[in-house]
């Protein structure tokens, strides 16, 4: 590969998560370009944009599912590939993902354009595709190993003392103080989050519901929510900041009996930054599974505050 030995490679990256590693190991002046989603750091966003969207998001969370649904239905891709733009910059290093079509540029589309141009010949893939949150932190090791930088294991470390430092406190609480939690991931229609989700929240000190760790996220049915009664509901709609996961989680209210669920009934029912927090698969992951210790266990956990803070990361719903 290109530039091992000086000057730093030079790196495109298609994915919000891969972004976001890139940056939090020192390597942004290497990233050349990135995805349309890409807004974390603040400095990411002045970067010129590769990919595109076919869906148009502005349309309320039903509508946007009947367009994937489409889409995929007839083979056609959700993103675009801003070919001309990646011929151009000639990237030693494209940073992609492999686990869902529904969240970003297919791993097939990004293959299928490096094979037939010739000046994209020397570019190396690399696809993240986490299941878990230590898949995660793997891949920023990965990441850190294909640009040769000497960051990534000691930021990995800090990342695992800071979930240490939390499941030290929750992982002798006893059952009946782990309250059931439901995360929603898409509103209409209903998804329970799944991935690494019910793994923050069992970390975090709770009962994950209707969805299973590891495994991608399902749709749920009413009923099913209603029969596990959660007692702490997170809403987070996947790729939507906290503004329009308010306006989508109203939705919510039209639900019959929906305000007998013991966390609405208990003031424990929360709307959340899931774009940034919990649906994306970077760094802070580790700051979404402290906010959900202090969600589940204020009287265990501070409130965080700043960026984390009430009114920024989330509020009540």
């Amino acid at each position: 590969m290109r530039n091992v030995f000086g000057g730093g490679l030079r790196v495109v990256s298609l994915i919000s998560s891969g972004t976001e590693i890139l940056f939090a190991l020192g390597l942004g002046e290497q990233v050349l370009a990135v995805s349309h989603e890409c807004d974390y750091p603040p400095s990411a966003a002045m970067l010129p944009r590769a990919t595109r969207s076919c869906i148009d998001s502005c349309l309320p969370s039903g509508q946007i599912d009947e367009q994937v649904r489409h889409r995929l239905e007839v083979g056609q891709s959700l993103y675009e590939i801003d070919a001309e733009l990646l011929c151009r910059m000639a990237p030693d290093l494209i940073v992609t993902q492999a686990q869902c079509d529904v969240c970003a540029v297919r791993f097939a589309d990004v293959q299928q354009l490096v094979h037939s141009r010739p000046e994209l010949r020397l570019a190396r893939v690399l696809a993240l595709n986490p299941q878990s949150l230590d898949d995660v932190l793997t891949d920023i090791c990965r990441i850190g190993e294909a640009c040769n930088a000497d960051t990534a294991e000691q930021f990995v470390h800090q990342l695992r003392v800071r979930i240490a430092a939390i499941a030290r406190v929750t992982r002798e609480l006893p059952e009946d103080s782990r309250p059931r939690v439901l995360c929603i991931e898409w509103v209409a229609p209903l998804m329970a989050a799944g991935n690494w989700t019910p793994e923050l929240i069992a970390l975090a000190g709770g009962r994950s519901g209707l969805a299973t760790a590891g495994q991608h996220s399902g749709y749920c049915q009413w009923a099913d929510v209603q029969a596990f009664d959660p007692e702490v509901l997170v809403v987070a709609p996947c790729g939507f900041d906290l503004d329009r996961s308010r306006q989508e989680a109203e939705q919510l209210r039209r639900l019959p009996s929906f305000a007998n669920l013991s966390a609405l009934r208990n003031g424990r029912a929360y709307v959340l930054d899931g774009n940034a927090y919990l649906n994306r698969s970077g760094p802070r992951l580790v700051e979404s599974l402290e906010l959900l210790a202090f969600l589940l266990h204020p009287d265990r956990f501070p409130q965080p505050a700043g960026e984390l803070g009430e009114g920024r990361a989330w509020s009540q719903l």
